[in-house]
This record gives structure tokens, C-alpha cells and sequence, in this order.
């Protein structure tokens, strides 16, 4: 089952960071076969598609309640695969938008799924290395896209970074639904290794209502930080995400592919950075979340601040950066994002914690886009990636506010 998660979760990035690959084609002029667009039009259409993942993620996260996790993470894998041929077909600003928005909406049903089905199958003394674990599937992923798409939109074009992980994703689709399982075959705990149901925490409950898994939701005080904590990283991240491989291009005056290339070693270190950070939290500090995520997240402040100078003067420091920068947005991203919410949920509703955590991470990754290509227009690149290190120092803050917050282990609420 976790090997199934890690690729069935990981696919969606197939879907999703592949954009990036396309930008530069977004960008250049009509005669050079693309569409010609400003970064600013172009911070609408990854906007858009934030702000429909992060309602998706608040409304999916109370449907995976109620929902088989197998139906949702199948309409939404083929959904986001046939969404992105629709949208290497368009050429209409506004077009782009809508098709882009309804692919955030449909990437919105991988996450809160795969959240319940973890939730289920592990308990809660080892929930950090497990979807730490996971964490690393969407890195892994995230490599092959780069590497796909960017050579895909070198070879085919900017669209061809559109079509072909959308046939990877289809396929990966197929495999979920050969070989989900959303529960283990015993409720009594027996298949956790010994684990008592108490040291499980709170299974999902879905005879709870939508209205009440929502109101557990938005009363617990520690979810609220959490998503302004992960809204502040995803605007950082979504900045070196989105556009970070058009600014490697542009400053180091290179081709797409060669572009995608170097900046496919972000993800390679993230990998580390969603494994270790997992476990450091078990392991050190006694499955708290926050003291690693504060950590990790002032040294990605640190780290923003020097990278626009590396990026211009050498590639081999490039190279190194990526990877640290790459460590250190992943590791606190995936406590942020499924660990943290799962532990501090309260009566078990897990996949809606989850979802509205999320919810408020992706209004950050949104604002941030917009701020990014208004940036960029106005003041260029240095500028930009400064702010990014700003919104990597508020995160810090956010979930630091959170130190010595701890899991709930038994039935009573947190």
C-alpha cells in the first residue's frame, strides 16, 4: 500500500510541475512559436490554478471523508491527464485559465485520498516516517517531469511538455485501481505490528456529517497555523517551482532542456529533505513536527537570499544550491502538508484536516504567483526571489508558534 501511494500521489506531479517546462514557450513571441504572454498573464494562469486546488482541497478534504479514496484519486488522475491535452491545444489567454483552473481542481483529488488511506493503514508513532516516505514519491517524480517535459518542450515544443506526462499520468492511473486497498482486512489493530488501537489515534469516522468533520476543522486553533505556515512556503516554493526553471534559462542563457537538465537536482534533494525531515521528528524530538519545520524553513530563507547571484556566476554552485534549497522546502513542506495535520486532527478526521490545511497553503501559492510575475515585470529577478526569502522567514515564524504542539494517541480530542 505505500508503494502504491508513493507512485499513485506522485504521478499528479506528471501534471502539475510539468507547466514550468512550458513557461518559456509562454513567454516567447508568437514567431518563435509561442504565445507571446507577460509573466504577468502568465502568474493568472498559475494563480488560477491555486486557487482551484485550494478549493478543492477544503471541499475534497470533507468528500474523502464520505468518498472511497480509489473513486477520487481515479477521477481525478485521468481528469488532470485529459485536462492537460486541452490545454496544449489553447492558444486564448482566458482559455488557459479555465483549462488550468479545472486541472488545480482536479490535482486537488490526489492529496486528502492518499492522507486517509496513511491514516488508516499506520499508526501514529511511525506517521512521519511513513509520509515522509511518500514525500519522496512526488520528488522522484518531480525529477522525471522536469527531465520529461523539459525535453519534451524542446523537442515538440511547449505543448509537447502538456502531452507527454499526460499519457505517464494515464497509465500510472491504471495501476492505482489495480492495487489500492484503502483499509487493512482487521480493524482490532493486529495488522500494525502489535499496535494497540489507541497508539493508532483516531480512525476516520465516516458516519460523521460534512458540516460537523468541517466544524472539527476550522475550531482547532493549530490548523490555522499550520496553513498560514504552509501558505508562506508555498508561495516560495511555487516561485522556484513555477518559474525558477525560466529564470535558470533566461540568466544563464541556456535551451529549455539543457535548463531542465540542472534544475531536475531540486527535486533530488528534496527527496532527502521529505525523508529526513520525517523521521528527524520521530526520532529526535518525539513526533513533534515544528521544530524541524522551523529549522528547515530559516535556512531556505538563507539560502533564497544568495541564490539569484550563484545563478548568475557559477553553475556548479547552481548545481549545489538546488539541492539544499530543494531539502529545505520539501522536508518542512511535507509536515506541513500531511503529517502535522494528520496528528493534530481532531476525532480522527484526518483527510478534512488535511484538506483545509491545504486549502490555506494553496492561497498562499496563488498570491504568490501573482506577486512574483507583477515582480518580475516591475523590478526583474532579484527582486523576486528576495521576496520568496521573505515568505520562507513568515513560515518560520508561523510554525514556530507551534514548538511544542504533540499528536493525540488516544480518543479524546486535541
Amino acid at each position: 500500500m505505500l508503494w502504491t501511494i508513493w507512485l499513485a500521489y506522485g504521478a499528479f506531479y506528471f501534471c502539475r510541475t510539468n507547466i514550468s517546462a512550458a513557461v518559456p514557450g509562454l513567454k516567447e513571441s508568437v514567431d518563435a512559436g509561442g504565445l507571446g504572454l507577460s509573466a504577468t498573464e502568465i502568474s493568472y494562469i498559475l494563480g488560477a490554478t491555486k486557487i482551484a486546488y485550494a478549493t478543492g482541497q477544503l471541499l475534497n478534504g470533507q468528500l474523502s471523508e464520505q468518498v472511497s479514496p480509489r473513486k477520487l484519486l481515479a477521477i481525478g488522475m485521468l481528469g488532470t491527464a485529459i485536462l492537460n491535452v486541452l490545454f496544449g491545444f489553447g492558444t486564448a489567454l482566458y482559455f488557459l485559465i479555465f483549462i488550468w483552473a479545472c486541472n488545480g481542481y482536479a490535482q486537488s483529488l490526489g492529496w486528502t485520498p492518499c492522507v486517509r488511506v496513511l491514516a488508516n493503514w499506520f499508526p501514529v508513532a511511525s506517521r512521519g516516517k511513513v509520509i515522509g516516505f511518500v514525500g519522496t514519491g512526488y520528488q522522484a517524480t518531480a525529477v522525471a517531469t522536469f527531465l520529461v517535459s523539459g525535453y519534451a518542450a524542446q523537442t515538440f515544443g511547449w505543448r509537447g511538455a502538456l502531452w507527454v506526462p499526460a499519457g505517464i499520468m494515464a497509465l500510472s492511473a491504471i495501476v492505482m485501481l489495480v492495487f489500492l486497498r484503502e483499509h487493512p482486512p482487521s480493524a482490532t489493530g493486529d495488522d500494525f505490528e502489535g499496535e494497540s488501537p489507541a497508539k493508532l489515534g483516531p480512525r476516520n469516522d465516516p458516519r460523521n456529517s460534512v458540516w460537523e468533520n468541517f466544524l472539527l476543522t476550522i475550531s482547532n486553533p493549530s490548523l490555522w497555523l499550520l496553513g498560514i505556515s504552509l501558505g508562506l512556503l508555498n508561495a516560495c516554493r511555487y516561485g522556484f517551482l513555477d518559474w525558477g526553471l525560466t529564470h535558470l534559462k533566461e540568466v544563464q542563457e541556456t535551451g529549455v532542456g539543457l535548463a531542465a537538465l540542472k534544475y531536475a537536482v531540486l527535486p533530488l534533494g528534496a527527496v532527502a529533505g521529505s525523508y529526513v525531515a520525517g523521521w528527524a521528528t520521530d526520532r529526535f524530538f518525539g513526533s513533534r513536527r515544528a521544530p524541524v519545520t522551523c529549522i528547515l524553513l530559516v535556512a531556505l530563507a538563507l539560502l533564497s537570499l544568495t541564490y539569484d547571484y550563484v545563478a548568475r556566476t557559477s553553475m556548479p554552485a547552481t548545481i549545489v544550491l538546488l539541492v539544499c534549497i530543494g531539502f529545505c522546502i520539501y522536508g518542512p513542506q511535507v509536515l506541513l502538508v500531511g503529517t502535522a495535520p494528520a496528528d493534530l486532527a481532531r476525532r480522527g478526521t484526518s483527510a478534512a484536516a488535511a484538506g483545509f490545511v491545504n486549502c490555506l497553503g494553496y492561497v498562499g501559492a496563488a498570491s504568490g504567483d501573482y506577486f512574483t510575475g507583477r515582480s518580475l515585470d516591475a523590478y526583474g529577478w532579484e527582486r523576486a526571489i528576495f521576496i520568496w526569502a521573505a515568505w520562507a522567514l513568515g513560515a518560520a515564524i508561523a510554525a514556530g508558534l507551534l514548538w511544542n504542539a504533540t499528536a493525540d494517541r488516544g480518543d479524546k480530542q486535541v
